[in-house]
């Protein structure tokens, strides 16, 4: 696989990933999830990354596991090595649950399978009005992988996940976001440009209170009412004195925008 095939950029404090291989609607293929998680890791340990977009090149943001590859495997008798990329692909899905910034999935086009999942794995969705998403594994008779089972249930319910999983069905980017698998729908001609003004309300928010509030989210999803008050007893105590915290409310009360992660 070539280190061409994920795009890594840098730019006013906002990482770009770019999943780059658009003559196959940039699907998954070789050690390209190893590549996915390295970056997402390189992007996790700078200091001066804030917040992390997931996007696609071309005309697709991701259509899954490079099915001609998988048909190859097959004729070798090879489960193996489809074991190995199942277990790359959890591992970066893990990774982004944990990380302490936000990340956001710009899913400029057609989101299939594995792709789909990426996207539901991200923190935020934002959507192209063209985008398409589907749980296509049924389709060449397979399972969803990238932990669509845990993801879809959670954002759909079980009664709609089933459906979606059982049957492939494709959902406009509309739709998706009337069922909560999207944040916002944007115009095709103005989507990169929409996303990067969202994203800036990221990159320039506390980064602190950015990942705690991340984790209470994340938490929320399963864990009791005294546990997430005791959550926020312990991260509301730990912000509470910051140079953001300070300067945020320094600025609120001298009427001014704030300028956080500059330190005091």
């Amino acid at each position: 696989m070539s280190p061409s095939d994920i795009l890594y950029e840098v730019a006013d404090r906002v990482a770009t990933i770019t999943l780059n291989r658009p003559a196959v609607m940039n699907a998954f293929g070789g050690t390209m999830r190893e590549s996915l998680y390295h970056r997402l890791n390189e992007a996790e340990q700078d200091p001066a990354v804030r917040c992390v977009v997931i996007t696609g090149a071309g005309k697709a943001f991701c259509a899954g596991g490079d099915i001609a590859s998988m048909a190859e495997l097959q004729a070798q008798g090879d489960a193996g090595e489809i074991r190995r990329r199942m277990l790359a692909g959890g591992e970066v899905v893990k990774f982004i649950e944990q990380m302490g910034k936000p990340v956001v999935a710009a899913v400029n086009g057609a989101a299939a399978g594995a792709g789909m999942n990426l996207a539901l794995a991200c923190d935020f969705r934002y959507a192209a009005a063209g985008a398409k998403f589907a749980q296509s594994f049924v389709k060449i008779g397979l399972v969803p992988d990238w932990a669509g089972h845990y993801l879809l249930t959670r954002l759909v319910g079980t009664a709609r996940a089933m459906e979606l999983m059982m049957t492939g069905e494709r959902l406009d980017a509309d739709e998706a976001c009337r069922l909560g698998l999207v944040n916002r729908v944007y115009p095709e001609e103005t989507f990169r440009e929409d996303v990067a003004a969202r994203v800036r309300l990221l990159a320039d928010g506390p980064p602190e209170a950015l990942g705690l509030i991340k984790q209470g989210v994340r938490r929320g999803a399963n864990a009791s009412l005294p546990e997430i008050i005791a959550f926020e007893l312990q991260a509301q105590s730990a912000v509470f004195l910051s140079d953001d915290a300070r300067e945020g409310m320094r600025a609120f009360l001298e009427k001014r925008a704030p300028r956080f992660g500059h330190g005091a």
